[in-house]
């Protein structure tokens, strides 16, 4: 995979390379209150009539992060338990070049209080989201169609993403190959990858169907024209970023300083993995570059070390047999002929 999407990179760079689009770094954390009294306009009205108030509390314990805007929502259960109406209290947060959630999670228990006391009611969950709809990034790309392999190379390019887009079970795994790239930066820099895959997913369904998160189409040339537009809440201080020196040395290798320079090396990742897997999946298909691999641990298993490694790895899958017992096979054969040589050359005379 880092194979694949490093030639991707590179057939991206030939036009300029990837380009992304970043907003402000808004995230929202959520207080849940029930069992308020006559639940309506006038209750919604008294809490916004004192946001300010709700502001400045929730800020009293930050430097940098800070809430910068609050707004309300009534919504019904749907569940079959029937719990009736709640309110939820929203704000929003601008957490810079830092995740924010632990900021986020103490301003919302920092507020609830003050919540209880204007509605009469009882906070429940106070706690962010990381559905992070106010931290989209956009990467674009140009893939040129003769570096591609051709026109039809391209037409077929479309037609994987017409599935993608057209059916959620080819979509599922055509956006595991997204975040396949996504998820390798994430872990590598110290991210929390499960938050971002939680809002990728629920980002690839929010028109009511899921679908492939990037979008490719043709350029006025006939040239590959690849989008990937995803939520991404990244810091690059803060929690364990701060304090790992796997993480430290993450972030340095990637050459990045700011959480929306970070945003835009994942995207581009994300976009570059999605349009190798594309290219391997309409050409050649998955699998060659799968046995290859496996071929390769398959060698490894039947106790084969440095060079023979990689001779072992290649017969059998020349041979398209990749199996532990041709491997072991194969190791014991060229073990044998490798120290029948070595033998011969220690008896020749010097």
């Amino acid at each position: 995979m880092i194979a694949a999407a490093s030639n991707a990179a590179k057939i991206a760079s030939i036009n300029g390379g990837f380009s992304t689009f970043i907003g402000d770094a808004l995230m929202i954390g959520q207080v849940q209150l029930v069992s308020i009294p006559d639940l309506d306009n006038h209750i919604v009205e008294r809490i916004l009539h004192n946001k300010e108030e709700l502001l400045k509390s929730a800020n009293s314990d930050s430097r940098s992060v800070v809430a910068t805007d609050l707004q309300t929502r009534i919504i019904r259960d749907e569940s079959q338990n029937q719990m009736g109406k709640m309110l939820i209290v929203e704000i929003f947060v601008d957490t810079k070049d830092s995740m924010g959630a632990n900021t986020i999670n103490k301003m919302c228990e920092t507020i609830a209080p003050i919540l209880e006391s204007l509605t009469g009611g009882k906070a429940v969950l106070r706690i962010l989201s990381n559905y992070s709809t106010r931290r989209i990034v956009r990467c674009t790309a140009l893939f040129g169609r003769e570096n591609l392999g051709g026109q039809s190379i391209v037409d077929r390019i479309l037609y994987a993403y017409a599935f993608a887009h057209s059916d959620p079970y080819r979509a599922v795994t055509h956006n595991k190959g997204i975040m396949n790239g996504i998820d390798a930066v994430a872990i590598a820099t110290g991210q929390d990858f499960r938050a971002i895959e939680a809002a990728a997913h629920a980002y690839a369904a929010r028109d009511g169907q899921y679908r492939s998160l990037s979008r490719w189409f043709k350029s006025e040339n006939n040239d590959l024209i690849g989008e990937l537009e995803v939520p991404l809440a990244v810091g690059t201080i803060g929690g364990i970023v701060s304090v790992h020196p796997t993480t430290k040395l993450g972030l340095k290798l990637v050459g990045v300083k700011t959480a929306k320079e970070l945003a835009s090396v994942i995207a581009s990742v994300g976009l570059a993995q999605n349009l190798a897997a594309m290219k391997a999946l309409v050409t050649q298909g998955i699998q060659a570059g799968h046995m290859r691999l496996h071929a390769r641990n398959m060698a490894v298993m039947a106790g084969a070390k440095g060079e023979l490694i990689k001779a072992v790895a290649t017969r059998i899958a020349n041979e398209n047999n990749v199996t532990l017992l041709r491997a072991k096979e194969l190791v014991t054969l060229m073990s044998k002929g490798s120290t029948n040589q070595q033998q011969q050359q220690q008896q020749q005379p010097q």
